[in-house]
């Protein structure tokens, strides 16, 4: 089937060229995108043409338009488009046909689970760094928010024709590590029986106390406490991120960046925008849009840390990535002119790091926030989340809310088995056309169904749910987010529940239960892929 944007594209650049634009002036960018309760596509051409050309951006929508209307049959427009309507300030919106998303479930039925594939990314090696926890204790639910962002945007980018790979930043060195295995010793020294200060910046948890007793009951040989809490609990969080259904292709060790001399060879490149003042090395960050030049070799000659983390970016791109995403937590918010600074500096294009704060994930029990606080030791751990609600209700409910605002995850809601439990809802539909599946004939073939035969309203509206799916997917892209594919399925499997609940599939006219077969067979279809970009199971029974 023909694409329908081509055809709209060809079809707003024909006509601005022979009715609106001026000989000499630019065709301005154009938007198509979904709009919500008016028309099945919305274009906002007229509004960006209107300072432009000096004239309402409601009279510039009105005048394109007539020509569409006129220039249907030859553009194209009439063979996808029932009507097209100016509106509001100056939106053009296209009602589709509906023999339209007819067609389209005929695409999503032969294209199985490649539906709303593409290409679009070229290939373009993409690095998300996520997670990237200190080893000084077990994954916070911040951490979990993360791994959860993380690795769904991964599996839609890769979907979307990237080349993508997973990064965990391992900062194996530093006070926060040094903290950690005096910690540790202190612990043991008082399981050994010694009066020993713990001071309140030491780590407090009760992991830290199981280190120091594992160490005193096997009888080890430690001679660097540090480094033996680094492996420890290193292998947890991998543990833990693998259960969750995370897997790393790299784990990059600031220690192993520090001894490769990969530093100084990156502040080599750099030597055009370092100065010396007061025994430090300073990068005049200023000029490429930093608020303030920065410090990244002390005077005692210590590195600070954006020294270290210039050097990773660097070697980012000498690895070949052409797009970097970093997904930091909030308090890092501050940090992003001065790294976008040096990626500039390095000679690379500063809109090609892409960093994403995840913002905090507040946990509520019995409808109370749980106090958290990861150096004393009281926080809810990933491990924790995964051991009362499972995999597929962490994963989901960490994903509902945009990464930009703040996310309050019930762990009481994620338990139930209701529709008031989203990731619930969405797999009890999903197995709930497994069901009827199972029950339908064994030799119904779909794409061989008589869509035509499908006109009921909500039978339109469940097929104009599932044309939407790709759109979505091009939004996390543009938006570097997977919120919106949690909030589609969703909205599908609820379009879905209200079509079977108003309409029979089974026990039809053997025609018309072929064609409300293969039309739940889509949506099996369609909210399958879904779940399997998020990383949430698809229960065939429930």
């Amino acid at each position: 089937m023909k694409n329908i944007h081509i055809v709209l594209e060809h079809a707003v650049h024909e006509a601005l060229r022979e009715i609106v634009r001026p000989a000499d002036a630019p065709v301005p960018p154009f938007e198509v995108s979904l709009s919500g309760g008016f028309g099945d596509l919305s274009l906002n051409a007229a509004l960006k043409l209107g300072s432009l050309l000096k004239a309402p951006p409601r009279k510039i929508a009105d005048q394109l338009v007539e020509y569409f209307r006129k220039n249907g049959d030859r553009n194209g427009l009439s063979e996808f488009v029932r009507e097209i309507k100016a509106e509001g300030p100056g939106f053009i919106n296209f009602y589709l046909k509906d023999d339209y998303f007819r067609g389209q479930l005929k695409d999503i039925l032969s294209q199985k689970s490649d539906f709303g594939r593409s290409d679009a990314g070229a290939g373009k090696k993409v690095l998300i760094e996520f997670v990237s926890a200190n080893p000084t204790g077990p994954l916070s639910v911040a951490h979990a928010r993360q791994a959860a962002v993380g690795d769904a945007l991964a599996n839609v980018l890769s979907f979307l024709g990237f080349s993508v790979q997973r990064e965990y930043y391992l900062n194996d060195e530093g006070n926060q590590i040094n903290i950690l295995g005096r910690s540790i010793e202190t612990r043991l020294a008082a399981l050994n029986g010694a009066n020993a200060e713990f001071p309140e910046n030491y780590y407090q948890g009760d992991y830290i106390t199981g280190l120091a007793r594992r160490i005193k009951e096997k009888n080890l040989a430690v001679k660097d406490f540090s480094e033996y809490g680094v492996k420890e609990i290193l292998a947890v969080i991998e543990k833990e991120l693998r259960d969750f259904g995370v897997v790393f292709d790299c784990w990059y060790s600031q220690k192993t960046l520090r001894e490769s001399g990969k530093i100084d060879a990156a502040f080599a490149l750099l030597k055009d925008h370092l100065y010396k003042e007061e025994g430090a090395t300073w990068f005049r960050s200023t000029p490429l849009g930093d608020d303030k030049d920065r410090v990244v070799i002390k005077s005692d000659g210590s590195y600070t840390y954006l020294a270290p983390d210039i050097a990773y970016h660097c070697d980012k791109y000498k690895r070949g990535f052409s797009w970097l995403i970093n997904l930091w937590g909030p308090d890092h918010h501050g940090y992003i002119n001065r790294l976008k600074a040096s990626v500039a500096a390095l000679g690379h294009d500063p809109d090609s790091l892409s960093v994403i704060i995840v913002q905090l994930a507040s946990i509520f029990r019995n409808g109370k926030p749980v106090e958290m606080s990861t150096r004393r030791g009281q926080y809810i751990s990933l491990r924790e989340v995964l051991d009362e609600v499972g995999v597929d209700a962490a994963r989901f409910f960490f994903l509902m809310r945009r990464t930009s605002s703040q996310l309050s995850f019930d762990l009481e809601v994620a338990k139930k088995q209701t529709a008031e439990n989203p990731v619930y809802y969405v797999q009890y539909a999903y197995a709930r056309i497994c069901s009827i599946l199972r029950s339908g004939p064994e030799d119904c073939v779909y794409e061989e169904a008589d869509l035509t035969l499908l006109k009921e309203t909500e039978e339109l509206q469940l097929i104009r749910k599932l044309w939407q799916f790709p759109y979505t997917l091009h939004i996390c892209r543009n938006t570097i987010d997977p919120y919106m594919l949690t909030v589609y399925l969703q909205e599908t499997a609820e379009v879905f529940h209200k079509f079977y609940d108003k309409h029979r599939v089974l026990g039809q006219a053997e025609e018309m239960t072929k064609a409300r077969l293969a039309l739940i067979k889509g949506v099996e279809t369609v909210i399958g892929i879904g779940l399997g970009l998020l990383g949430v199971s698809k229960p065939q029974k429930m």
